[in-house]
């Protein structure tokens, strides 16, 4: 049996879709463990894009099973707009969508108090989507949240959200902001609700079912590991736990189930929102890169920032997260480059550090350190076979190796699922075979 996480490793946006929809056919049942409709999963078959925000990316795959986990808060709105383009799309998930009766339901407040809470902050803002998914989160750790389990109970839904919204709206007086409507909140919930209730089930009693009975899982992470609320840049992160270990939480299968775990790098690193991003390029090099990889939000559309390659960050995610193997995303944007810098270390206040300060104002300071290698200036896009990589991009694919301390099992060199090289004599092939 074979259990495997897929966790970014930088500040999400890192590729996990194309990898989860290329491997899903490897496993019987996706599941979704933490995050909201702020993660963008962006899957491209045969040409046809789906921009996934809650779904599992093994959606896509007729006769997956999926599962939305108890680490998830759900937006009741946007996921059945998500069901309904997919299905208008040909998409048949009948009977294989399966919602956590503990997931965390966003409401209407939720988006309110993150707007006036982002607002407050002024210059310090976070940089969020503006969803909700954090004051869900908060409601959820102070034990006053509404769970999907709930929507199959009316009356008690009512009383709920009276309580709920009640305490909510005289946060939002005293911010200055207009009252949520309970009545109108209500009606829409229940309607929504009425559509919802078929999915909804005790996923965490299914999947250790469908354990028990040999079916094998591939757990879906949204973010990344530099967005985890207790191991990435404080404060400016989600509010999950988004790192390999949330996938046991965030689904209730134990510890000891997992078998693995894959982390999706790209061959440089991007960021949206605020907060430090020590190799961040504000030049001309850093539009090239944006320009060359589409770097915009999937969820948002908000431009990505762009830098170098962080050795720092990769080997602190794969301490986190206890990687397994390697996935490297979007190779092909640094083929026309001439050089190519790799941070592999950082310095602050002239201390040189290998390892990431906690302290977010210390992180801001640091100076990356360089080290420079030739680029290769010939295209990869499509190949699919490691020998057929120029020699220098096998280089850079080794000193990131070397550096990471594991080993690259896959690589892509284009956005179709079909754009990739697997390594033979991976860990990762030894999984899908």
């Amino acid at each position: 049996m074979k259990n495997i996480v897929v966790v970014g490793t930088q500040w999400g946006d890192e590729g996990k879709g194309k990898v989860v929809d290329l491997i899903a056919p490897h496993f019987d049942i996706v599941a979704r463990y933490q995050g909201g409709h702020n993660a963008g999963h962006t899957v491209i078959v045969r040409g046809e894009k789906f921009v996934l925000h809650l779904l599992p990316s093994g959606i896509v795959h007729a006769g997956k099973s999926c599962v939305i986990g108890n680490g998830v808060v759900i937006d009741p709105t946007a996921l059945l707009s998500e069901m309904d383009e997919l299905a208008a799309r040909g998409i048949d998930f009948t009977g294989r969508l399966h919602i956590s009766n503990r997931a965390h339901i966003i409401l209407p407040h939720h988006l309110a108090l993150e707007r006036t809470s982002e607002q407050r902050r002024g210059i310090r803002q976070v940089g969020t989507t503006l969803r909700g998914i954090g004051p869900a989160y908060e409601d959820k750790i102070g034990r006053r949240g509404l769970r999907a389990g709930d929507l199959l109970h009316p009356e008690r839904l009512k009383r709920q959200l009276e309580e709920i919204i009640g305490e909510a709206n005289d946060i939002l007086q005293m911010r200055g902001a207009e009252p949520i409507a309970l009545a109108a909140t209500v009606d829409d919930l229940l309607g929504k609700a009425s559509r919802i209730a078929p999915f909804v089930t005790d996923t965490a009693l299914w999947l250790n079912r469908e354990m028990s009975a040999g079916k094998s899982i591939l757990f879906e992470g949204a973010q990344g590991t530099m967005l985890d609320i207790d191991h990435g840049t404080y404060p400016y992160v989600t509010s999950s736990s988004g790192t390999a270990g949330g996938a046991t939480v965030g689904t209730g299968v134990p510890p000891t189930a997992i078998t693995g775990v894959l982390g999706i790098m790209k061959a440089y690193t991007t960021r949206v929102g605020s907060g430090p991003f020590p190799t961040e390029l504000t030049n001309a090099t850093g539009e090239r890169l944006r320009a060359r990889g589409h770097e915009y939000g999937a969820s948002t559309g908000r431009p990505r920032r762009c830098g170098w390659f962080d050795g720092v960050v990769a080997r602190y995610a794969r301490m986190i997260n206890g990687l397994t193997t390697v996935a490297l995303m979007k190779l092909d944007v640094l083929d026309d480059f001439e050089t190519i810098d790799i941070c592999t270390g950082y310095r602050l206040h002239g201390e040189v550090l290998d390892a990431i300060p906690h302290d977010a104002e210390d992180l801001e300071a640091v100076e990356p350190i360089y080290e420079t290698l030739p680029g290769w200036q010939s295209s990869t896009v499509g190949l699919t076979d490691f020998a057929q990589l120029p020699t220098n991009a096998r280089r850079y694919i080794a000193r990131l190796e070397a550096l990471v301390g594991c080993d690259i099992g896959l690589v892509s060199t284009g956005p179709d699922r079909h754009d990739t090289i697997l390594r033979a004599d991976s860990q990762l092939a030894g999984w899908l075979t």
